[in-house]
């Protein structure tokens, strides 16, 4: 009978060292329970109770997934859509959790849920399904502000999919079909427009520069004409000078300028002209011709009155 007693209690000794023993982890507490009643939290590692009249109970830290199911929610315009998200959160204060609350991830689960159907059902089907990331953070704050009494906080909620009915899809695809194909002809009908203008603008440009040139060429030519113009009357002029100069020098008498001017008016008269302006005053000209005639007239009678 002593073995027996003697096994029976060493039994009993190990169960009660190894029910006294509990290992939290890291990313657990263990909330310990005196008679029913709250009395501390424990950190990780080996912690040490008393059974029977202690209990703990482990509270995960780490952040958690909720996958909220696809479900069906009317929008504002009276299109059924489904409707699938996914929920993040993370205990804060794990007495809160434990004790706040008795089923968190399913109060949290039907929250999303109606929380979905009121925030969408204030939105129009076009604002459903281009406004996600508005949807995802009112129903983030929603979510956020509900579970705070709990201990837990909502990190992040996502919209995974919004499906809106077979036919409503069909006609958005016409829709944007459509669309794709305005577009492609609005920017065609531009790109001929502004080849159109460039070309336009092209030959517009070539007009002026021809219009330039050609008068760059006028102006060079007049220039030219001109500045040649110019260059014969500065050698006519020398060479009236010179002659005139010379002339006076001479000392012609009239009857030498009688006979240049004769002689002028000979290459007058050999020109083109039908028509040939004589200056008035020829009265001085017209003695002088008559002057070399006598003159011609006794130089005659000279030579006949010498013998031969």
């Amino acid at each position: 009978m002593s073995i027996l007693f003697v096994v029976v209690v060493l039994v009993f000794v190990v169960i009660f060292v190894a029910s006294s023993i509990k290992i939290i982890r890291q990313y657990e507490k263990g909330l310990v329970e005196t008679l029913g009643k709250y009395t501390g939290t424990r950190g990780s590692g080996a912690n040490i109770i008393i059974p029977m009249f202690q209990r703990m109970v482990l509270v995960d830290m780490r952040e958690r997934v909720i996958d909220v199911p696809p479900q069906s929610v009317i929008t504002k315009d009276n299109v059924s859509v489904v409707v699938d998200a996914i929920i993040y959160f993370q205990v804060t204060d794990p007495v809160k959790v434990v004790y706040n609350i008795e089923n968190f991830a399913l109060a949290a689960l039907k929250l999303a849920q109606t929380n979905l159907r009121n925030v969408i059902g204030d939105m129009e089907l076009d604002s459903t399904l281009t406004s996600r990331e508005k949807i995802n953070t009112q129903l983030r704050v929603v979510m956020d502000e509900a579970t705070d009494k709990w201990g837990v906080k909502v990190t992040k909620l996502e919209i995974q999919k919004i499906d809106p009915p077979r036919d409503i899809t069909d006609a958005m695809s016409k829709q944007m079909k459509a669309e794709r194909e305005k577009r492609a002809n609005i920017l065609e009908a531009e790109g001929l427009r502004q080849a159109a203008i460039l070309k336009a603008e092209g030959e517009k440009q070539a007009v002026i520069l021809d219009a330039e040139a050609v008068k760059e060429k006028q102006v060079l030519e007049a220039t030219g004409e001109a500045e040649a113009i110019k260059q014969v009357a500065e050698a006519e002029k020398y060479k009236i000078e010179v002659v005139y100069n010379a002339i006076h020098e001479g000392k012609p008498t009239n009857d030498l300028l009688a006979i240049k001017y004769l002689e002028t008016l000979g290459k007058v008269a050999d020109g083109q002209a039908t028509k040939i302006f004589l200056p008035l005053e020829t009265a001085g000209v017209t003695a002088s011709i008559g002057g070399i005639a006598e003159l011609f007239k006794d130089n005659t009678k000279l030579s006949k009155s010498v013998p031969k």
